[in-house]
């Protein structure tokens, strides 16, 4: 028995499998209530309250990128519009459940609609139904089991953030679900964790509970133990998390993290992260009525450069609006693909005192260290208006995001008009091979195998090398420990993941020479297909092997 998928945590789990399937029935149509119609709002308004924060609790329980997920739940539970829906449909005579279940079906449907990064959201909503439905009816409430024997294998259609966010390395050797894709909160939660996991496994619900199977996060293979020798399980030490991360011959390769905020710091330097490579300003901005002051974002920016002193900290700015819309930047009118729409730095062309602000507050707490990048840059005019912002704000250092393809096919433009660049495979992905970042169908093309992908990354790092500047990674590759190799091969000059991947691709880097990394990533641009691609670098990285990687 093997089924395959889309790996997006590396490392390696095995144990018996859990198949998740406690669901909650929808209520009745038409279900009615007796009594009074003030108090069975009460009821469904309590409902999503202790829904709301219990959320809270477990994302506070759990920190980093899980809390600020579960922060947006909550609001969600408690989103003004739903609840004037809920009160509606009980005025109209149904129970506090249908109600509940009808407000937060039409809810769903609308953000389904808008796709992108809200049609993700909408998967949320069930969990979140459930939840409240669960509390007013008595039922089981939905969840991942705590299983002390030994960790376990979860298996399910998805993943909700809510259970995932509280479970650990003690409790799940691995996720694998049917849905999801690189970037959906069961693929963001498991790397944060440093639990392999496997999404878009089709057939994965079928698997026969207590089976024992090896989950590969790096292939994306789920296979029965017997078949074949037991791999290195999760967890496995590589040494020595700290020191600087470089090739077995010495060549440098910083390895740094991507936070969302201050509270990931610890974990960041717990790990061995030798400065930050991706600093997300988006949790300074979700869920406000007004942009943040200049007074409330600098304590955020000083908190990371202060706790990386004479170490680079890279801030990308805002990256919001169309599929993240934020309520202080007024909509730009229906966008029928809001990945393609007003966001990042087109935003902020449209609003410039929103960036200004950003801008000035990084410069009010600059240091020598601090690098300020811009997301969704697509041309070398957009790259120097950026770069010539930064220069009036006091900012030494400015940079742009490569994840749109016309970035990367004219890099040399590009990299001319900023200090540096980094490069976002995710929407690189996205944009170059015309899928969705968000759809478990196409989750295949996104694999960052894909040697058009690593084209796009070739043409971005030989020009910054011709330039003579820094050309990092950002995105979510790097934490695959043979493709960091091949980035390095590709000439990358740093590496920026999740804080639990460092040690992982530490001790890759540092069993292989650059020429062997050179070597694999040229063998991986002579393949036809991203399985060919994989196959082929690893050939000519021996050290994977070794480590159980």
């Amino acid at each position: 028995m093997r089924l395959r998928g889309v790996g997006v945590s590396p490392g390696i789990g095995q144990g018996p499998v859990y198949v998740m399937s406690v669901s909650v029935p929808e209520p009745p149509a038409g279900a009615t209530y007796t009594g009074d119609a003030e108090r069975e709002k009460e009821r469904a308004l309590a409902a999503l309250t202790q829904v709301a924060g219990e959320l809270e609790a477990r994302g506070h329980q759990a920190g980093g990128e899980a809390e600020s997920i579960l922060k947006a739940q909550a609001l969600m539970a408690e989103d003004p519009g739903l609840v004037v829906r809920v009160k509606t449909l009980i005025d109209r005579g149904l129970a506090a459940p249908r109600a509940a279940f009808e407000a937060f079906t039409k809810y769903r449907d609308v953000l389904s609609g808008a796709g992108g990064y809200l049609g993700e959201r909408a998967a949320d909503l069930n969990d979140i139904r459930d939840r409240v439905i669960a509390i007013l009816t008595g039922q089981q409430m939905p969840g991942v089991p705590r299983v002390p024997d030994e960790p376990y294998v979860v298996v399910a259609t998805d993943l909700a953030p809510a259970d995932t966010a509280v479970l650990s390395k003690r409790h799940v050797a691995a996720f694998v679900t049917e849905e999801g894709g690189p970037t959906s909160h069961t693929a963001i939660l498991a790397r944060a964790l440093g639990v392999p996991a496997v999404v878009a496994c089709r057939g994965a619900t079928g698997l026969t509970p207590g089976l024992r199977v090896v989950v590969d996060g790096t292939s994306g293979e789920v296979r029965m133990e017997s078949e074949g020798a037991a791999p290195v399980t999760a967890g496995v030490a590589y040494g020595t998390p700290h020191g600087p991360g470089r090739t077995r011959d010495g060549h440098p390769v910083p390895l740094l993290a991507n936070i969302g905020g201050p509270d990931e710091v610890e974990r960041a330097l717990a790990m061995g992260a030798e400065g930050v490579g991706l600093y997300r300003t988006e949790f300074l901005y979700l869920g406000r009525e007004h942009p943040p002051s200049r007074e409330e974002q600098e304590p955020a920016y000083r908190a990371v450069l202060d706790a990386f002193p004479g170490r680079p900290v890279v801030v990308r700015t805002l990256d919001a609006g169309a599929d993240k819309p934020l309520a202080f930047l007024p909509a730009p009118g229906r966008e029928p693909n809001p990945a393609l729409g007003r966001r990042g730095l087109r935003a902020y062309r449209d609003f410039p005192g929103v960036m200004e602000e950003q801008l000035a507050a990084l410069g009010a707490v600059v240091t020598t260290d601090l690098q300020v990048m811009a997301p969704m840059v697509a041309t070398a005019e957009e790259a120097a208006w950026f770069a010539a912002a930064c220069r009036t704000a006091g900012l030494p250092q400015a940079g742009v995001m490569v994840e749109i393809p016309s970035a990367a096919l004219r890099a040399e433009t590009v990299v001319a008009a900023v200090d540096f660049v980094s490069i976002g495979t995710n929407d690189l992905a996205q944009y170059a091979f015309a899928a969705d970042r968000e759809l478990g169908a196409v989750s295949g093309l996104l694999d960052p195998w894909q040697p058009a992908l690593l084209d796009l990354v070739s043409m971005t790092t030989a020009a910054a090398a011709v330039a003579g500047k820094p050309c990092g990674v950002c995105g979510e590759a790097a934490a695959d420990p043979a493709l960091a190799c091949v980035l390095v091969g590709l000439g990358a000059t740093s590496l920026s993941m999740g804080s639990a991947a460092l040690p992982a691709v530490r001790a890759a880097l540092a069993a292989h020479t650059l020429e062997q990394c050179e070597q694999a990533a040229q063998a991986a641009l002579t393949q036809a297909t991203a399985e060919q691609a994989r196959a082929a670098a690893r050939a000519d990285l021996p050290g994977l092997a070794r480590l159980g990687l």
